[in-house]
C-alpha cells in the first residue's frame, strides 16, 4: 500500500470514527508501525486536515455544513462586538478580506471560534504591530463564516442587519463575491 493510500484509509476511518482512534489502532488497522501513522498524521495536517490529537487518539475536525460571505462596515470600536456576535451565534469566522479596486482582494485566514479567541486577536491587533484589514477601505470588509446549518447563518444576518453592521454589495464587486 502506498503512503497516498494509506493516507485515504486514515482519513476515511478518522471520518467515519464516533470517538476518537489511537496511532496504535490505526498502525494495526494499517499493517504499519505507530511512528508511520504519526508521521502520516502530520502529512495530513499540512495538507490543511484538522486533525486533533486527544489523550485517547486522533479524532478528524467534521466541516461546517453551510458557509457565507457577509459583507460588513463599522468603526473600529465595534469589532469586538461584531466578532462576538458570529461566535455567540455558533459560527465560526474563516478569514477577513477586502475588495479593493487598485490591489483587488486581500485575505487573512481568522479561524476564531469563540470569545477566547476573539480577545486574543484583539489582543494582538491592539499591540500596535498592525492594523485592522478593514481600515483599508473605510470600513467595509468581509467575513467568511461557516456554521453548522444555513438557520444559524441567516440567524447571523439578521444579527448583523439590526446591529447596522450588514452593508450592501456594489455593482463593481467581482462576481464571485456577489454570487456568495
Amino acid at each position: 500500500m502506498t503512503g497516498e493510500i494509506r493516507r485515504k484509509e486514515i482519513l476515511n476511518s478518522l471520518s467515519k470514527a464516533v470517538s476518537p482512534i489511537s496511532a496504535t489502532a490505526l498502525a494495526k488497522e494499517l499493517g504499519v508501525s505507530r511512528q508511520i501513522i504519526v508521521q502520516d498524521i502530520a502529512l495530513l495536517r499540512a495538507a490543511g486536515f484538522e486533525i486533533t490529537s486527544l489523550a485517547r487518539g486522533y479524532k478528524l475536525s467534521k466541516k461546517s455544513a453551510a458557509k457565507r460571505v457577509f459583507k460588513v462596515n463599522h468603526t473600529d470600536t465595534d469589532v469586538e462586538k461584531e466578532l462576538n456576535l458570529f461566535v455567540d451565534m455558533g459560527g465560526t469566522v474563516a478569514d477577513v478580506f477586502v475588495y479593493h479596486r487598485t490591489y483587488g482582494t486581500v485575505k487573512a485566514k481568522m479561524g476564531l471560534k469563540s470569545r477566547i479567541e476573539v480577545r486574543k486577536f484583539l489582543d494582538e491587533i491592539s499591540s500596535g504591530k498592525s492594523s485592522l484589514l478593514k481600515n483599508v477601505t473605510d470600513g467595509y470588509h468581509y467575513h467568511t463564516v461557516e456554521a453548522e446549518n444555513d438557520e444559524i447563518l441567516d440567524m447571523i444576518e439578521q444579527a448583523l442587519k439590526e446591529n447596522g453592521f450588514l452593508a450592501p454589495l456594489m455593482e463593481y464587486e467581482p462576481e464571485e463575491i456577489q454570487k456568495q
